[in-house]
């Protein structure tokens, strides 16, 4: 039986002043950035008097669904099912709609129906309101048809999803635990270089010794828009270092014939690439495989001396070291690195520990990544496998 989701569930309810909750009373706050699209889930609510958050935010109560409205937040899945809430009552962003199941509706097989992919690309389908506000109408929920099957079987459903969703939970904290490992085993070997006394050079310094070892991609009319096409030399920008490891992003071209024009852009294999751009202070490595390609304004590509430095050295040192951090927070504006850009770069101060104990941590960090690609490939599956329970969930099959 296919419902409407308005007539099993509470599409933003008003808050009951009748409980007369009181001022000093603590109740769970939970901003957007409290929410997270990987897990699905509220991590790190905070405690805030009633009368701090009574006004102005969205109300809710442990049991109900919060999803988010807004654009992108709505595309990259920021929802989650507030049964563990530490309060009672909670409070959160504005741009959240809330979901309340009613008696006889299961809350966790609810939740597991609109995390399916399909909801977001049909409620993607119907936002309203100007660029970059658009946002998921309530009356998309009111209206949307789910499958009701008896409470008993809500139930069987939600557990055979819920174990779905623990085994790649459990894989993406085996992914975070090795990246723990690094980093540790990062600060472990080289977090303490004034005991080691070892020397302290430049960013500029460690760099190859010739012109454009240090460089940015081209700026404004060298390189426009309009003259990407859809195949030929591969242009490199934040979204192939935003992770803070090299992944192919958007499909950006350029022509065989554009590119000599700008074969001095061109990357290399063990580049480091760091964002100077949007999202400023990500880093990369450029893999060994690298088709030809250039990167745009918005990289800063750095071409290192391999008998000073070791790409995999810099790219943690640039990302975990206490040094390089407190560095670029005092000439960057804060930890966004709002005004990063290729001097300050340059003038980075690194410590350089001998090469063969850079060498030993990159062969960890290739020991580890491959163990990081297997489990990849199993979480890619068990995305599959999760996926494929949720559509048949969604039809009534499961």
């Amino acid at each position: 039986m296919n419902v409407c989701l308005a007539e099993i569930a509470e599409i933003n309810p008003r808050f009951d002043k009748s409980k007369g909750t009181k001022n000093d009373e603590l109740v769970s706050f939970v901003p957007m950035s409290a929410v997270s699209e990987e897990s699905v889930s509220i991590v790190s609510p905070v405690d805030r008097e009633f009368k701090e958050v009574s006004k102005g935010y969205t109300a809710f109560q442990r049991g109900d669904l919060i999803i988010a409205k807004i654009t992108p937040c709505f595309e990259n899945g920021k929802m989650a099912f507030a049964e563990t809430l530490p309060r009672e009552l909670g409070f959160g962003s504005t741009e959240f709609h809330v979901i309340r199941p009613s008696d006889g509706v299961e809350g966790k097989y609810l939740f597991s129906l609109l995390r399916n992919p399909y909801i977001r690309r049909a409620g993607k389908n119907k936002m309203k309101g100007a660029a970059g506000q658009r946002r998921v109408p309530a009356q998309f929920f009111a209206e949307l048809k789910i499958p009701l099957p008896p409470l008993d079987e809500q139930k069987r459903i939600a557990k055979i999803l819920d174990a779905a969703d623990a085994l790649r939970a459990k894989r993406r904290e085996s992914l975070a635990q090795l990246d723990t490992l690094l980093q540790s085993t990062f600060l472990d070997m080289f977090g303490d270089p004034v005991r080691q006394d070892w020397k302290v050079e430049s960013i500029e310094n460690v760099a190859l010794a010739e012109k454009g070892s240090i460089r940015t991609g081209p700026f404004g009319s060298q390189l426009l828009h309009s003259e990407f096409v859809d195949a030929g030399i591969r242009v490199l920008g934040i979204d192939n270092a935003v992770a803070n490891e090299f992944r192919i992003g958007e499909p950006r071209f350029v022509s065989e014939e554009k590119y000599q024009l700008l074969k001095r852009y061109t990357v290399k294999p063990g580049d480091v690439l760091i964002t100077i751009m949007g999202t400023c202070g990500r880093c990369a490595i450029v893999p060994t495989e690298i088709e030809t390609s250039i990167n745009t304004k918005h990289l800063c590509c750095i071409t290192l001396d391999p008998e000073k430095c070791h790409p995999q050295f810099l790219h943690s040192y640039f990302l975990h070291h206490p040094m390089a951090r407190e560095y670029l927070e005092r000439n960057a504006k804060g930890a966004i690195m709002s005004g990063l850009n290729m001097g300050i770069i340059k003038r980075l101060p690194i410590p350089l520990p001998p090469l063969d104990l850079q060498q030993s941590f990159a062969d960890l960090v290739t020991s580890v990544e491959r163990q990081k690609a297997r489990l990849r490939k199993h979480l890619a599956e068990l995305d599959t496998l999760f996926n494929s329970l949720q559509q048949r969930a969604f039809k009534g099959e499961l």
